[in-house]
């Protein structure tokens, strides 16, 4: 099993399901006020489309799904998005959502360790969570950004997506899964929770 540390996965063992559900929220409701004419805008994730980061962030989800036990996964690869979607991105969103929150409802609470889809294999089950919250979390931000909507980020969200990000986040970036860390202007005390979560994960807050 990974080394993860206990204060991080005693911290997040009472929130993670709030976290996944505020998560999970902030990603459809950015999702649900893209523009018409947004799909094809450019986004943070600089080699993607709007339409591109929604399939990424909807095909994370069903592959944490099916290594909790509930559906096949993306039919997609999602690190390779056509950005072209059969229906509604917001269908693709849902459904997504609906399989990965039914997926979590069957782990008990007191469940020690779960599979995930990441490299590190199984992870302390409130970390695995936060760290699929993380996913949706971080890919709404994106969105929102892209279609010009306010940030989805609260600081207290964010400060429990960092715990686990800090645990988690640096073997994936040799994998390409999260740029190196933007350094701050300020001081990292002087700055808001939510931006330092952005510049570890290789973002410029904005």
């Amino acid at each position: 099993m990974n080394t993860i540390g206990t204060a991080t996965v005693t911290s997040l063992r009472p929130v993670w399901r709030e976290v996944l559900t505020a998560s999970y929220r902030a990603l459809e409701n950015s999702v649900a006020e893209v523009g018409e004419d947004q799909w094809d805008d450019a986004t943070p994730c600089s080699q993607w489309t709007v339409t591109q980061v929604i399939q990424h962030a909807a095909g994370d989800q069903l592959a944490y799904a099916k290594m909790l036990g509930i559906g096949t996964g993306p039919a997609y690869d999602p690190f390779s998005p056509s950005g072209t979607v059969d229906g509604t991105a917001a269908q693709l969103v849902k459904d997504a959502i609906e399989q990965t929150r039914a997926a979590w409802a069957t782990v008990p609470d007191d469940t020690e360790t779960v599979p995930t889809p990441l490299p590190h294999g199984d992870l302390p089950t409130p970390v695995a969570a936060v760290m699929c919250a993380l996913d949706a979390a971080v890919h709404a931000w994106d969105i929102a950004i892209a279609t010009g909507r306010p940030s989805p980020l609260d600081e207290e969200l964010a400060g429990h997506l960092h715990a686990a990000a800090r645990e988690i986040v640096e073997p994936l970036r040799q994998w390409g899964a999260y740029a190196p860390v933007v350094e701050a202007a300020d001081a990292p005390s002087a700055t808001p929770v939510a931006d330092d979560l952005l510049r570890y994960l290789g973002r410029t807050p904005r």
